[in-house]
């Protein structure tokens, strides 16, 4: 797993003795993560070749402080280490996993670096990120921003047809609270089997909404026309059963997955599935119950 810091400076900078001599610090703050393995940068390059034109002796393996003998080692490098001028050059990062922890770590490490910069007399920034850990970095800041807004739109949005649907709020509450119960559970699951929450993953949770809701409207809409709770569990509730328990199980069979993903996706749709189910069989005829008695004593 790669994370690649792009280094910034003026043009012709960033080969300066100044600015590489901040890139190593950089990369030495990399070094002590436990979860970064190897670092690597244009100054790892001049002190290759400054030690390679000495006959490999190891003294000269140093950045030297002469702009004119940087100059001489850069031109010898491969190309992709400073673009044409001399602006930018990456920083490359070798970590052990691309956790989100980790990766959170060494994004952090990286802003803290750039906020000293900040104040000090040098036109060095540090960008994050590219390289395969880097993109993964920003995905996950961008889910970490937007998972809890996913939420409050998903069940704003359900709510609010709800309440068009049957007029009552009391009613629409019923559906709702199983339906975050089972939201607050699965992200639960989601730590207990250590699965994160990513791309892929995002999207369950409001699929579980989209479709546990079905189950909550079919006992109170038909709840609403008999008003006797024991005719809606026998007939209604056989129908939702089945249906959780028929979605439950055809899911399932993808916890046996090789795939990483399909499996995480049977494991937490399954259990969606099931507790949605059980929250409309048990939880609403008992919400259903309170909100009436509430409703007969204000009266």
């Amino acid at each position: 797993d790669v994370y690649v810091a792009l280094v910034r400076s003026d043009a012709d900078q960033c080969n300066s003795p100044a600015n590489l001599n901040l890139l190593e610090d950089l990369q030495w703050r990399f070094e002590q993560l436990e979860s970064v393995q190897n670092t690597f940068s244009l100054a790892n390059g001049v002190k290759a070749v400054q030690r390679g034109l000495s006959e490999g002796y190891p003294k000269w393996s140093h950045v030297p402080q002469e702009q004119i003998a940087i100059n001489g080692t850069t031109g010898s490098l491969p190309p992709g280490f400073i673009n044409l001028d001399c602006s930018f050059t990456p920083l490359y990062v070798f970590l052990k996993d691309h956790k989100a922890a980790t990766l959170a770590e060494v994004t952090q490490t990286l802003t803290e670096f750039d906020t000293e910069l900040q104040s000090k007399e040098t036109s060095m920034r540090v960008l994050p990120a590219a390289g395969n850990a880097g993109i993964e970095a920003a995905v996950n800041e961008s889910i970490e921003q937007q998972q809890n807004t996913m939420l409050w739109v998903i069940y704003a949005v359900v709510f609010f047809m709800c309440l068009i649907t049957f007029k009552n709020v009391w009613h629409v509450l019923a559906i709702l609270m199983p339906l975050a119960m089972t939201s607050i559970l699965c992200q639960v699951l989601m730590v207990w089997l250590d699965i994160g929450v990513k791309v892929s993953t995002l999207p369950v949770i409001a699929l579980g909404v989209g479709i546990g809701v079905d189950y909550g409207v079919y006992i109170v809409a038909r709840y609403v026309i008999t008003k006797d709770m024991s005719i809606v569990l026998s007939n209604t509730g056989r129908i939702v059963a089945f249906t959780g328990i028929a979605l439950a199980v055809s899911v399932g069979t993808w916890m046996f997955s090789a795939i990483q993903f399909q499996a995480d996706m049977g494991y937490l749709l399954t259990f969606m599935f099931i507790w949605n189910m059980v929250g409309a069989l048990f939880v609403i005829p008992c919400l259903l119950s309170f909100f009436n008695k509430k409703n007969d004593e204000s009266s």
